[in-house]
């Protein structure tokens, strides 16, 4: 019976264990995906999948390869000397797909087109389909690029700086590239460029720590005096508090914009403190007067007896132990703030924070995406490594709002 036994406990929890790693491959393939992709070239971005990065390099191409030039320039791409395939230098002159393609698509001294059988599409993005292959495998025939070299940190780059230009940062500093597009000094200064990740990460930052602070400090004292102080209609103001909870955050934009414009916080960085306070404190409040509600009645009137006053007993009594709940609410605040976009493009547009920087990285004419998976890594590896680190007190802060006070 016990094999039986052992069969049945494991399929009633098979369905569960399903469950729960399905959403562990849904969080984790995207994440993977995301931070594949934050390394690789922009012309591998553009015209190929995350996936192929574990397919083998000498691979890459070869079919594409024999198709469309090995009956001309042979398989190891020096049948022809005036344009040998295999030689350094003319990958340097082609270092881009499109720039192959641009070649390809002019006759010949006689009229006639590079390649006659068969023809590549007239349709760039099926000719750009085909080529980034074979680039790719010329690549590899010139030796000057390989598996290894396939990653790189130049979209990291290209979005700290905010990079907007026809190659890559890295690559215009080195060339001594200037134009209208490369407005940079090509030193550790364009890390705080206003257009960059690195200028838009020190905002968030300015941002997300007194905006955390500062509703755990006025919270800590009004959920103190709505759990052990009597004064009259405590319970209905608190009531009014938890319903404030439901008003939608959107119905004030306006408002306070008008109220903002006339009192001269707009664009600043005052403003939104305020406005991440005002609204971060109902649940800040609820959450640490039903913790403390909830901690012994004895402890607190031993400490009365003993002659302390309500001032006395709420930094040393209550602030130690609701540590645990003040440790989530900042976890969950922070959070909070750090990923707010709706906040942040309103109230403080002059001084972009990081998700709101991500999309001013988009080229208006739609180009210049390939970075936006550097720029989104680094805007939420904050909080990724805040949730791994914290983990456990998101579990309590959960616990702390459900006790009954």
């Amino acid at each position: 019976m016990k094999p039986f036994a052992r069969l049945n406990k494991f399929l009633s929890k098979l369905p569960v264990n399903l469950v729960l790693i399905a959403l562990i491959l849904l969080w984790l393939v995207p994440t993977l995906g995301l931070f594949i992709t934050s390394f690789r070239p922009r012309e591998d971005v553009r015209t190929t999948g995350w996936w192929t990065i574990f397919r083998e390099q000498q691979v890459v191409g070869q079919v594409e390869y024999e198709t469309y030039c090995a009956s001309c320039h042979g398989m190891d791409g020096a049948a022809i000397p005036q344009a040998n395939l295999a030689d350094p230098e003319l990958m340097n002159a082609y270092a881009r797909s499109n720039r192959l393609l641009v070649m390809l698509k002019q006759p010949l001294e006689d009229d006639s087109p590079h390649m006659v059988d068969p023809l590549l599409p007239e349709n760039v993005n099926e000719s750009l389909a085909i080529l980034s292959p074979v680039h790719e495998y010329i690549g590899a025939l010139s030796g000057e690029e390989t598996k290894g070299s396939r990653l790189t940190l130049r979209n990291y780059a290209d979005a700290l700086v905010g990079y907007k230009g026809t190659q890559d940062y890295l690559t215009d500093c080195q060339e001594g590239v200037e134009s209208t597009l490369v407005k940079f000094k090509c030193n550790i200064s364009d890390l705080l460029n206003p257009e960059g990740m690195g200028s838009a990460f020190i905002n968030t930052l300015i941002v997300a720590v007194p905006s955390t602070l500062l509703p755990i400090f006025f919270a800590a004292f009004a959920a103190y005096a709505f759990a052990w102080m009597d004064f009259k209609g405590r319970q209905w103001l608190f009531a009014l508090l938890v319903g404030l909870q439901i008003i939608p955050l959107q119905m004030t934009l306006v408002p306070i914009a008008r109220l903002y414009a006339d009192l001269g916080l707009e664009s600043t960085f005052v403003g939104i403190w305020l406005f991440h306070t005002g609204f971060g404190l109902p649940y800040a409040i609820y959450l640490m007067r039903n913790f403390l509600g909830g901690l012994p009645r004895e402890v607190f009137e031993s400490i009365y007896l003993d002659g302390a006053n309500h001032w006395t007993a709420f930094w040393k009594l209550a602030i130690p132990l609701s540590m645990p709940a003040i440790a989530s609410l900042g976890i969950f605040q922070f959070l909070w703030v750090w990923n707010d976009f709706l906040v942040a493009k309103i109230f403080l547009s002059s001084k972009p924070v990081l998700t709101v920087q991500i999309t001013n990285l988009i080229d208006p004419r739609g180009a210049n995406w390939h970075i936006l998976t550097g720029a989104a890594f680094l805007s939420f590896i904050v909080p990724m490594i805040v949730f791994f680190a914290f983990q456990r007190y998101f579990v309590r802060g959960l616990l702390a709002g459900s006790v009954k006070g």
